[in-house]
């Protein structure tokens, strides 16, 4: 049944029966919503720091990046580039994407982010990817100076949709940053597309050191001593890893790659790792006059249209309030249903579904938040009410 705008503040969440792959669900428990704000706009991102653990910050898509101290939202952005950013009216995949602080924020004030602007080159690109770095004020903790701002990394979109835009820090101090296959449909850039071609860096999760100006590459990266292959590149064969995150207790890292026809995907990426697109879409040839790729990595699970259209990756629970969910994998879906990801006794992956699925028009999940203690938040955008929402996971 679908909700008016005038909600109550605490969704209670019931775990429905499992949508699997032939495997027995393992049950998850009770969970419920709570509302932390609903005065935001597209909230595309979320970041937190050790310096600062009572304060969230979250990223609007035009352009803004919001802070919330102990459950209020601050009425003066962090930071707004929102005079920089592309982002017209309306469904539109560009804008600000995607927010990382440095491991080192306490000390050095460093915080990344991912945002669209208008391409440099003009024709033949629709805009242009920038990995930014900033600094924080150093007379206000709760504005940015962006007097410090250098662009450490530009990336040429050639159309506006398809732009990954998660950033993350691994355990290795690195940054991770994903990338889609450059838009439109079917990677139809090239001859067969960009995901599969190591000469760029679309449809890849890249990974670079920041510690050196504009950046430096890993020494272990897995194409650094590849012909023609860009050494940023970590992972590829992605159509649009639109959020990855770490389990902070495993470094395993998930991704969820937006599908083209029929399947969306959870992959677990690993160093080098090819996953598939375009010739595959889930576990499906998708393109069987492609060169077939040697040895891609299938999903972890995939789910069909019938069930969303656009995952949204979301984090493995390591927090301690509720602990049956403890070592799950929890994600969902633009258009509202939320699943968590279990490892069965035969290392055969469960997909729960969780009853915090809305009507069809209740609710857009944009993304989730991880917070210092482990904890989930899910980041909405309340679609008759025209709010964006965030919610936290509690017992």
């Amino acid at each position: 049944m679908r909700l008016n705008k005038f909600f109550l503040p605490i969704i209670f969440v019931l775990i429905a029966p499992a949508v699997t792959l032939g495997q027995k669900a393992v049950k998850a428990g009770n969970v419920k919503l709570k509302l932390i704000t609903d005065e935001l706009s597209h909230p595309t991102a979320m970041a937190v720091t050790k310096k600062e653990p009572n304060l969230l910050f979250v990223c609007e898509q035009e352009g803004r990046i919001r802070i919330i101290e102990n459950g209020k939202l601050i009425e003066t952005p962090f930071l707004d580039i929102s005079k920089e950013v592309v982002k017209k009216e309306g469904y539109e995949e560009r804008g600000l994407l995607g927010l990382a602080f440095h491991p080192d924020y306490a000390t050095n004030g460093k915080f990344y982010l991912y945002c669209s602007v208008p391409s440099a080159k003009g024709k033949g690109t629709d805009h242009d990817a920038e990995i930014r770095e900033y600094t924080v004020s150093k007379s206000n903790s709760r504005i940015a100076d962006r007097t410090k701002m250098r662009k450490v990394l530009i990336v040429d979109e050639p159309q506006s949709n398809h732009n990954g835009g998660c950033l993350q820090f691994g355990a290795d101090g690195f940054l991770y940053i994903s990338l889609g296959d450059g838009g439109g449909q079917n990677d139809l850039h090239g001859e067969y597309g960009n995901a599969q071609n190591l000469t760029n860096l679309l449809g890849k999760i890249i990974r670079i050191d920041v510690t050196k100006e504009p950046y430096a590459i890993p020494a272990d990266n897995p194409f650094i001593n590849t012909a023609d292959a860009r050494p940023e590149i970590y992972a590829y064969g992605f159509r649009n890893p639109w959020r990855f995150s770490f389990d902070r207790k495993t470094n395993q890292l998930f991704a969820g790659d937006v599908g083209q026809d029929k399947y969306e995907e959870v992959d677990l990426v690993t160093k080098g790792g090819n996953y598939g697109w375009r010739p595959f879409e889930g576990f499906h040839s998708y393109r069987p006059n492609d060169p077939q790729p040697k040895d891609h990595i299938l999903p972890i699970i995939e789910y069909p249209h019938t069930e969303g259209i656009s995952i949204t990756g979301g984090y493995v629970y390591r927090g301690k309030a509720i602990p049956s969910l403890n070592g799950k994998y929890v994600f969902g879906d633009f258009m509202g249903p939320v699943w968590n990801l279990s490892k069965s006794a035969d290392g055969k992956w469960v997909r729960t579904k969780m009853s915090i699925s809305r009507d069809a028009g209740y609710w857009h999940i944009y993304s989730f938040g991880e917070d210092l203690k482990g904890e989930i938040y899910m980041l909405t955008m309340l679609l008759e009410s025209d709010k964006g929402a965030i919610y936290k996971m509690v017992p």
